[in-house]
Protein backbone atom coordinates (compact mmCIF):
# COMPACT_ATOMS: atom_id res chain seq x y z
CA UNK A 1 0.00 0.00 0.00
CA UNK A 2 1.44 3.31 -1.03
CA UNK A 3 1.78 5.92 1.69
CA UNK A 4 0.69 9.34 0.43
CA UNK A 5 2.64 12.41 1.38
CA UNK A 6 0.82 14.71 3.74
CA UNK A 7 1.24 17.76 1.55
CA UNK A 8 1.91 17.69 -2.16
CA UNK A 9 5.05 19.63 -3.02
CA UNK A 10 4.12 20.55 -6.57
CA UNK A 11 1.17 22.38 -8.01
CA UNK A 12 0.00 23.69 -4.65
CA UNK A 13 -3.63 24.76 -4.88
CA UNK A 14 -5.33 27.63 -3.13
CA UNK A 15 -6.83 25.08 -0.79
CA UNK A 16 -3.43 23.74 0.15
CA UNK A 17 -2.21 27.28 0.74
CA UNK A 18 -4.89 27.50 3.43
CA UNK A 19 -4.31 24.04 4.88
CA UNK A 20 -0.49 24.04 4.95
CA UNK A 21 -0.11 26.70 7.70
CA UNK A 22 -2.52 24.76 9.90
CA UNK A 23 -0.51 21.55 9.55
CA UNK A 24 2.77 23.37 10.11
CA UNK A 25 1.46 25.12 13.24
CA UNK A 26 0.22 21.86 14.73
CA UNK A 27 3.45 20.06 13.82
CA UNK A 28 5.42 22.57 15.89
CA UNK A 29 3.28 21.77 18.92
CA UNK A 30 2.61 18.02 18.52
CA UNK A 31 6.08 16.73 17.77
CA UNK A 32 6.60 13.76 15.47
CA UNK A 33 2.94 12.99 14.69
CA UNK A 34 2.34 14.41 11.17
CA UNK A 35 0.01 11.62 10.10
CA UNK A 36 -2.24 11.93 13.15
CA UNK A 37 -2.29 15.71 12.69
CA UNK A 38 -3.30 15.39 9.04
CA UNK A 39 -6.03 12.87 9.91
CA UNK A 40 -7.38 15.25 12.57
CA UNK A 41 -7.54 18.14 10.11
CA UNK A 42 -9.13 15.91 7.46
CA UNK A 43 -11.73 14.77 10.00
CA UNK A 44 -12.67 18.37 10.74
CA UNK A 45 -12.81 19.30 7.06
CA UNK A 46 -15.08 16.29 6.43
CA UNK A 47 -17.45 17.62 9.14
CA UNK A 48 -16.84 14.53 11.24
CA UNK A 49 -15.94 14.02 14.88
CA UNK A 50 -12.71 12.58 16.24
CA UNK A 51 -12.09 9.96 18.92
CA UNK A 52 -8.57 9.68 20.31
CA UNK A 53 -7.88 6.54 22.32
CA UNK A 54 -4.61 6.28 24.18
CA UNK A 55 -2.99 6.20 27.58
CA UNK A 56 -2.85 9.43 29.59
CA UNK A 57 -0.02 11.85 28.95
CA UNK A 58 0.69 11.42 25.23
CA UNK A 59 -0.80 14.74 24.06
CA UNK A 60 -4.48 14.06 23.35
CA UNK A 61 -5.76 17.18 25.10
CA UNK A 62 -2.91 19.26 23.71
CA UNK A 63 -3.82 18.28 20.15
CA UNK A 64 -7.46 19.29 20.64
CA UNK A 65 -6.56 22.65 22.17
CA UNK A 66 -3.92 23.32 19.51
CA UNK A 67 -6.49 22.61 16.76
CA UNK A 68 -8.84 25.17 18.26
CA UNK A 69 -6.09 27.80 18.54
CA UNK A 70 -4.69 27.29 15.04
CA UNK A 71 -8.16 27.40 13.49
CA UNK A 72 -9.46 30.28 15.61
CA UNK A 73 -12.37 28.26 17.00
CA UNK A 74 -14.22 28.78 20.25
CA UNK A 75 -13.11 25.99 22.57
CA UNK A 76 -14.49 24.30 25.66
CA UNK A 77 -13.20 21.29 27.53
CA UNK A 78 -15.71 19.08 29.34
CA UNK A 79 -14.15 16.74 31.87
CA UNK A 80 -16.27 13.59 31.80
CA UNK A 81 -16.59 12.02 35.24
CA UNK A 82 -18.89 9.44 36.81
CA UNK A 83 -21.10 12.17 38.35
CA UNK A 84 -21.46 14.26 35.16
CA UNK A 85 -25.08 15.00 34.23
CA UNK A 86 -26.52 15.71 30.75
CA UNK A 87 -27.35 19.26 31.90
CA UNK A 88 -23.65 19.80 32.58
CA UNK A 89 -23.09 19.27 28.85
CA UNK A 90 -26.05 20.81 27.04
CA UNK A 91 -27.21 23.40 29.57
CA UNK A 92 -30.06 23.94 32.00
CA UNK A 93 -33.28 25.94 32.24
CA UNK A 94 -33.32 28.44 35.13
CA UNK A 95 -36.45 30.12 36.50
CA UNK A 96 -36.27 33.92 36.68
CA UNK A 97 -38.63 35.52 39.15
CA UNK A 98 -38.62 38.91 37.45
CA UNK A 99 -39.98 37.53 34.21
CA UNK A 100 -41.77 34.57 35.78
CA UNK A 101 -40.42 32.25 33.16
CA UNK A 102 -37.69 29.71 32.57
CA UNK A 103 -34.63 30.76 30.56
CA UNK A 104 -32.28 28.26 28.96
CA UNK A 105 -28.62 28.75 29.87
CA UNK A 106 -26.46 27.16 27.21
CA UNK A 107 -23.88 24.62 28.29
CA UNK A 108 -20.30 24.06 27.10
CA UNK A 109 -21.46 22.04 24.07
CA UNK A 110 -22.27 25.38 22.42
CA UNK A 111 -18.69 25.80 21.22
CA UNK A 112 -17.10 25.27 17.83
CA UNK A 113 -14.61 22.73 19.16
CA UNK A 114 -15.69 20.68 22.16
CA UNK A 115 -13.22 18.44 23.93
CA UNK A 116 -15.02 15.57 25.65
CA UNK A 117 -12.10 14.57 27.84
CA UNK A 118 -12.03 10.96 29.08
CA UNK A 119 -15.50 10.37 27.66
CA UNK A 120 -15.61 6.77 28.82
CA UNK A 121 -15.32 7.78 32.48
CA UNK A 122 -18.88 9.15 32.39
CA UNK A 123 -22.02 7.05 32.66
CA UNK A 124 -23.95 6.11 29.51
CA UNK A 125 -26.63 8.68 30.43
CA UNK A 126 -24.08 11.49 30.39
CA UNK A 127 -22.45 10.15 27.21
CA UNK A 128 -25.83 10.20 25.46
CA UNK A 129 -26.07 13.97 25.94
CA UNK A 130 -23.78 14.32 22.92
CA UNK A 131 -25.74 12.07 20.54
CA UNK A 132 -28.12 14.68 19.10
CA UNK A 133 -25.42 17.35 19.04
CA UNK A 134 -22.99 15.17 17.08
CA UNK A 135 -25.55 13.91 14.56
CA UNK A 136 -27.91 16.87 14.07
CA UNK A 137 -25.70 19.81 15.09
CA UNK A 138 -28.43 20.90 17.45
CA UNK A 139 -29.60 20.50 21.04
CA UNK A 140 -33.19 20.09 22.24
CA UNK A 141 -34.11 21.22 25.74
CA UNK A 142 -37.61 21.60 27.17
CA UNK A 143 -39.13 21.15 23.73
CA UNK A 144 -37.04 23.90 22.11
CA UNK A 145 -34.31 23.21 19.57
CA UNK A 146 -31.12 25.27 19.57
CA UNK A 147 -28.64 25.22 16.68
CA UNK A 148 -24.97 24.70 17.44
CA UNK A 149 -22.26 26.94 15.95
CA UNK A 150 -20.52 26.16 12.67
CA UNK A 151 -18.19 24.47 12.41
CA UNK A 152 -19.05 22.08 15.21
CA UNK A 153 -16.32 19.56 15.97
CA UNK A 154 -16.22 17.12 18.88
CA UNK A 155 -12.86 15.71 19.88
CA UNK A 156 -13.27 12.99 22.50
CA UNK A 157 -10.46 11.29 24.35
CA UNK A 158 -10.88 7.74 25.59
CA UNK A 159 -8.73 5.82 28.03
CA UNK A 160 -8.07 2.14 27.26
CA UNK A 161 -11.00 -0.01 28.38
CA UNK A 162 -8.83 -2.01 30.80
CA UNK A 163 -8.25 1.05 32.97
CA UNK A 164 -10.17 1.37 36.24
CA UNK A 165 -13.34 3.46 36.28
CA UNK A 166 -14.24 3.34 32.60
CA UNK A 167 -17.59 2.66 30.93
CA UNK A 168 -17.86 1.17 27.43
CA UNK A 169 -19.13 3.46 24.67
CA UNK A 170 -22.25 2.06 22.97
CA UNK A 171 -22.13 1.36 19.24
CA UNK A 172 -24.55 4.23 18.56
CA UNK A 173 -22.07 6.63 20.15
CA UNK A 174 -19.01 5.15 18.47
CA UNK A 175 -20.62 5.31 15.02
CA UNK A 176 -21.01 9.06 15.37
CA UNK A 177 -17.25 9.48 15.41
CA UNK A 178 -15.94 9.62 11.87
CA UNK A 179 -12.40 8.64 12.89
CA UNK A 180 -10.48 7.12 15.76
CA UNK A 181 -6.75 7.66 16.04
CA UNK A 182 -3.97 6.91 18.51
CA UNK A 183 -1.01 9.16 19.20
CA UNK A 184 1.27 6.59 20.81
CA UNK A 185 4.57 7.18 22.51
CA UNK A 186 6.97 9.51 20.70
CA UNK A 187 10.04 8.31 18.85
CA UNK A 188 13.26 8.61 20.91
CA UNK A 189 14.46 11.71 19.01
CA UNK A 190 11.08 13.41 19.40
CA UNK A 191 10.90 12.52 23.08
CA UNK A 192 14.38 13.98 23.55
CA UNK A 193 13.11 17.26 22.07
CA UNK A 194 10.15 17.18 24.46
CA UNK A 195 12.40 16.55 27.44
CA UNK A 196 14.75 19.34 26.42
CA UNK A 197 12.05 21.92 25.70
CA UNK A 198 9.49 21.04 28.35
CA UNK A 199 5.70 21.42 28.30
CA UNK A 200 3.96 22.39 25.06
CA UNK A 201 1.23 24.33 26.88
CA UNK A 202 2.97 27.66 26.37
CA UNK A 203 3.22 27.03 22.63
CA UNK A 204 -0.51 26.32 22.51
CA UNK A 205 -1.34 29.55 24.31
CA UNK A 206 0.91 31.52 21.98
CA UNK A 207 -0.58 29.99 18.84
CA UNK A 208 -2.73 32.37 16.81
CA UNK A 209 -5.31 31.53 14.17
CA UNK A 210 -3.70 30.85 10.79
CA UNK A 211 -6.93 30.55 8.80
CA UNK A 212 -10.11 32.61 8.88
CA UNK A 213 -13.48 31.18 9.79
CA UNK A 214 -14.86 31.94 6.32
CA UNK A 215 -11.92 30.15 4.69
CA UNK A 216 -12.39 27.13 6.96
CA UNK A 217 -16.08 26.87 6.09
CA UNK A 218 -15.20 27.13 2.39
CA UNK A 219 -12.74 24.27 2.79
CA UNK A 220 -15.44 22.15 4.40
CA UNK A 221 -17.75 22.92 1.47
CA UNK A 222 -15.00 22.01 -0.98
CA UNK A 223 -14.58 18.49 0.44
CA UNK A 224 -17.86 17.33 -1.05
CA UNK A 225 -16.82 18.67 -4.46
CA UNK A 226 -13.66 16.55 -4.72
CA UNK A 227 -14.29 14.24 -7.67
CA UNK A 228 -14.90 10.53 -7.04
CA UNK A 229 -14.75 8.32 -10.15
CA UNK A 230 -17.05 5.32 -10.55
CA UNK A 231 -14.24 2.76 -10.01
CA UNK A 232 -13.52 4.40 -6.66
CA UNK A 233 -17.16 3.96 -5.66
CA UNK A 234 -16.79 0.30 -6.66
CA UNK A 235 -13.73 0.09 -4.39
CA UNK A 236 -15.60 1.54 -1.40
CA UNK A 237 -18.53 -0.82 -1.99
CA UNK A 238 -16.19 -3.79 -2.22
CA UNK A 239 -14.65 -2.84 1.14
CA UNK A 240 -18.09 -2.50 2.72
CA UNK A 241 -19.19 -5.84 1.27
CA UNK A 242 -16.08 -7.60 2.58
CA UNK A 243 -16.69 -6.41 6.15
CA UNK A 244 -20.28 -7.66 5.97
CA UNK A 245 -19.88 -10.93 4.09
CA UNK A 246 -16.44 -12.32 4.98
CA UNK A 247 -17.50 -13.61 8.39
CA UNK A 248 -14.42 -12.00 9.93
CA UNK A 249 -16.35 -9.42 11.93
CA UNK A 250 -19.21 -9.38 14.42
CA UNK A 251 -20.98 -6.80 12.23
CA UNK A 252 -19.91 -5.09 9.04
CA UNK A 253 -19.60 -1.40 8.32
CA UNK A 254 -22.88 0.51 8.24
CA UNK A 255 -24.02 2.71 5.34
CA UNK A 256 -23.16 5.72 7.52
CA UNK A 257 -19.64 4.36 7.87
CA UNK A 258 -19.41 3.94 4.10
CA UNK A 259 -20.47 7.54 3.52
CA UNK A 260 -17.96 8.61 6.16
CA UNK A 261 -15.17 6.61 4.51
CA UNK A 262 -15.82 8.32 1.19
CA UNK A 263 -16.02 11.80 2.71
CA UNK A 264 -12.85 11.20 4.75
CA UNK A 265 -11.06 10.12 1.56
CA UNK A 266 -12.25 13.30 -0.17
CA UNK A 267 -10.92 15.37 2.72
CA UNK A 268 -7.58 13.52 2.64
CA UNK A 269 -7.36 14.14 -1.11
CA UNK A 270 -8.00 17.84 -0.52
CA UNK A 271 -5.25 17.98 2.12
CA UNK A 272 -2.85 16.30 -0.32
CA UNK A 273 -3.78 18.44 -3.31
CA UNK A 274 -5.20 15.62 -5.42
CA UNK A 275 -7.56 16.59 -8.21
CA UNK A 276 -9.84 13.70 -7.24
CA UNK A 277 -9.95 10.78 -4.86
CA UNK A 278 -7.20 8.20 -5.48
CA UNK A 279 -7.17 4.64 -4.13
CA UNK A 280 -4.35 5.76 -1.85
CA UNK A 281 -6.67 8.31 -0.24
CA UNK A 282 -9.16 5.58 0.70
CA UNK A 283 -6.32 3.37 1.95
CA UNK A 284 -4.86 6.19 4.03
CA UNK A 285 -8.03 6.84 6.04
CA UNK A 286 -9.52 3.34 6.26
CA UNK A 287 -7.70 2.34 9.45
CA UNK A 288 -9.11 5.34 11.33
CA UNK A 289 -12.62 4.64 10.02
CA UNK A 290 -12.74 0.98 11.11
CA UNK A 291 -10.73 1.17 14.36
CA UNK A 292 -13.78 1.81 16.54
CA UNK A 293 -16.43 0.18 14.37
CA UNK A 294 -15.28 -3.37 13.67
CA UNK A 295 -14.74 -6.22 16.08
CA UNK A 296 -13.29 -9.55 15.05
CA UNK A 297 -15.65 -12.52 15.19
CA UNK A 298 -14.88 -16.03 16.45
CA UNK A 299 -13.54 -14.75 19.74
CA UNK A 300 -10.54 -13.10 18.13
CA UNK A 301 -8.80 -10.16 19.71
CA UNK A 302 -9.65 -6.65 18.60
CA UNK A 303 -6.87 -5.40 16.36
CA UNK A 304 -5.74 -1.81 16.26
CA UNK A 305 -7.05 0.34 13.46
CA UNK A 306 -3.95 0.40 11.26
CA UNK A 307 -3.55 -3.39 11.37
CA UNK A 308 -7.26 -3.98 10.82
CA UNK A 309 -7.33 -1.58 7.88
CA UNK A 310 -4.27 -3.23 6.34
CA UNK A 311 -5.90 -6.67 6.64
CA UNK A 312 -9.04 -5.45 4.86
CA UNK A 313 -7.03 -3.76 2.10
CA UNK A 314 -5.00 -6.94 1.55
CA UNK A 315 -8.23 -8.87 1.02
CA UNK A 316 -9.96 -6.36 -1.29
CA UNK A 317 -8.24 -5.70 -4.64
CA UNK A 318 -8.11 -2.22 -6.14
CA UNK A 319 -10.42 -2.08 -9.18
Amino acid sequence: MATPTLIATRGATDHQALIRPVLEALDRIIVGKPRQIALSVACLLARGHLLIEDVPGVGKTTLAHALARALGLSYHRIQFTSDLLPADVIGVSVFHRDSSRFEFHKGPVFSQLVLADEINRATPKAQSALLEAMEERQVTADGTTYSLPAPFFVVATRNPANQIGTFPLPESQLDRFLMQIELGYPAPSDERALLANGERRALVEQQHAVVSLDALLRLQDQVGKVHVAEPLLDYVQAILAYTRESGEFVAGLSPRAGIGLLRAAQAWALVNGHGGVHPEDIQAVLGSIVAHRLQLAHGGSIERGANLGAAILAAVPVP
